[in-house]
C-alpha cells in the first residue's frame, strides 16, 4: 500500500505558488472572484457572511466586503480559546489588533463575538482545492474544527473557498476531519459541490 501524498510539501508548493503571482493579476483576480462570489445560487440576502484579511499571498476579498448587498453584514475571524474561530462584523477603518499568528482581527473579546454556527455564509481561504470543493489549508485546523457541524449538516452556513486558479490541483488527499466545501471560486471558474460529486 502505497503512502498518502505529503500534504505538508503539497502546502508548501502551493503556497509559493500563490506568493509568485505579480501584483497585477492579483488584482485582477480579487474583481473576478468578487462578481463569482456575488452571482453565487446561495449568496443570502441577508445576515452574516464571513471573511478573511489576507495574508501570504491569499486573494484579497476588499472587491467582495465593498460590493456586498445591504442585508448582509461583512465579518472577520477571531481565534477563541477553545481552539476555535468566532466571528465579529468589521467594516474599513473598524480597528484591528494582530492575533498570535500576526494576523489582524477585530478589537474585541472572542467571547463577545458569533459563532460559526450563527453565519449565513462563510468563505473560507485556502492553499489548495479540487474541482470537487475539497480544502487544503494552512493545517491548523481552525476552519476543520470551527465548521465541523457542517460534515452532517446542511448549510447554512454556506462554506465557499476563495482561490486563485493556480492553487486547483486535480484531487486532494482527505482526512477524516475535512470539511468539504459548498463551492470554491476563483477568478476563472465557480466549482460547486452539488455539481462535482
Amino acid at each position: 500500500m502505497s503512502p498518502p501524498p505529503d500534504r505538508t510539501a503539497l502546502r508548501q508548493s502551493l503556497r509559493e505558488r500563490r506568493r509568485a503571482l505579480p501584483a497585477a493579476t492579483r488584482i485582477a483576480a480579487a474583481e473576478a472572484l468578487a462578481e463569482r462570489l456575488l452571482a453565487l445560487p446561495f449568496l443570502p440576502a441577508s445576515g452574516y457572511v464571513g471573511g478573511y484579511w489576507a495574508m501570504d499571498g491569499e486573494i484579497g476579498l476588499h472587491a467582495f466586503q465593498l460590493r456586498l448587498p445591504p442585508g448582509l453584514v461583512y465579518c472577520l475571524p477571531l481565534l477563541h480559546a477553545d481552539g476555535s474561530l468566532r466571528f465579529a462584523p468589521w467594516r474599513a477603518g473598524d480597528p484591528l489588533v494582530t492575533n498570535r499568528f500576526g494576523i489582524p482581527e477585530p478589537d474585541l473579546h472572542a467571547e463577545g463575538a458569533l459563532r460559526a454556527e450563527d453565519m449565513a455564509m462563510v468563505v473560507l481561504p485556502l492553499v489548495g482545492f479540487d474541482p470537487a470543493c475539497h480544502r487544503l489549508g494552512m493545517g491548523g485546523g481552525w476552519y476543520d474544527r470551527s465548521l465541523a457541524f457542517r460534515q452532517h449538516a446542511a448549510p447554512p452556513p454556506w462554506l465557499v473557498g476563495a482561490a486563485f486558479s493556480a492553487q486547483q490541483v486535480d484531487a486532494l488527499p482527505q482526512a477524516a476531519w475535512d470539511v468539504r466545501l459548498d463551492a470554491v471560486c476563483c477568478e476563472h471558474a465557480t466549482f460547486l459541490a452539488s455539481t462535482t460529486g
